[in-house]
C-alpha cells in the first residue's frame, strides 16, 4: 500500500520533505536531537531493498566523526526496526554533511551566508532553474543569492530541488573551525562524505 504524501513539521529548521522521506525524518530527528545531533538530510534510494541515507551534524555545528556515525546508525536502526516504516530488507547509511554540504534548511543558508553556493529549483524563476552565487541568508521561506552580475534572487526553500555549497578556499578555512583540533594540535578526522557505516536489517 502506497504511503500518502504528507508533511511532518517537527521543527522549522527540518529539511522540506514529503511522503516516506518525511515519515522517516519524523522518526529520526527526535532520536538525533536526544543524542546531540541534527538531521541535515534524509534520502531513500531504491525500491526492492532500499537504502536509507541519513546525513547529520552535531548540534553545535561541528562535523561528525566516524564514531558518531556508528552511534547514530545503532540508535536510528533500532527505531526504524521498531516503527517499521520500510517493508522488507533495507540498508542504513549515516554520514557527515561534509564541507561542500547540501543546504536543506533555512539555518544552513543563514549559517553559511557569504559563501558561494549552487541551487536548483523545480519551477523556473525568470525562465531559469539553476543559480550560482553568494549566499545572503534566508527568511520567510526564501533563500537569497547574490548572482555574479550583482543581482539578487529569492528562491522558495519548499521548491528547492537541490542546493549545496561550492568548495572554495574560504569555505575550507571556515570549516576548519567546525572540525576543531585534537589534543596534539592536528585537525580531527571527520567522516568524509561517502564513508558511511552501514546497517542492514530485515
Amino acid at each position: 500500500m502506497a504511503l500518502p504524501a504528507a508533511f511532518f513539521v517537527l521543527d522549522a529548521d527540518l529539511p522540506h520533505l514529503t511522503g516516506l522521506d518525511a515519515k522517516v525524518a519524523a522518526l529520526v530527528a527526535p532520536v538525533l536531537a536526544d543524542m546531540g545531533f541534527e538531521l541535515v538530510r534524509v534520502a531513500i534510494l531504491g525500491r526492492e531493498s532500499p537504502t536509507v541515507q541519513i546525513m547529520a551534524d552535531r548540534a553545535d555545528g561541528s562535523l561528525i566523526a566516524i564514531e558518531d556515525c556508528e552511534q547514530i546508525s545503532h540508535a536510528v536502526g533500532a527505531v526504524l526496526d521498531i516503527e517499521d516504516p520500510l517493508p522488507g530488507a533495507w540498508t542504513l547509511e549515516v554520514s557527515s554533511a561534509g564541507i561542500d554540504r547540501p543546504l536543506t534548511r533555512a539555518k544552513d543558508w543563514n549559517r553559511f551566508a557569504g559563501h558561494l553556493a549552487k541551487a536548483e529549483v523545480n519551477i523556473p524563476i525568470d525562465g531559469r532553474k539553476r543559480f550560482s552565487g553568494i549566499l545572503l541568508g534566508a527568511e520567510e521561506g526564501l533563500g537569497r543569492l547574490r548572482l555574479e552580475d550583482g543581482t539578487e534572487v529569492a528562491l522558495p526553500l519548499s521548491d528547492m530541488r537541490r542546493a549545496r555549497l561550492v568548495l572554495t578556499d574560504e569555505l575550507i578555512a571556515a570549516s576548519a573551525h567546525m572540525m576543531g583540533v585534537s589534543d596534539d594540535g592536528a585537525p580531527e578526522d571527520p567522516v568524509p562524505p561517502g564513508d558511511k557505516p552501514a546497517r542492514k536489517t530485515h
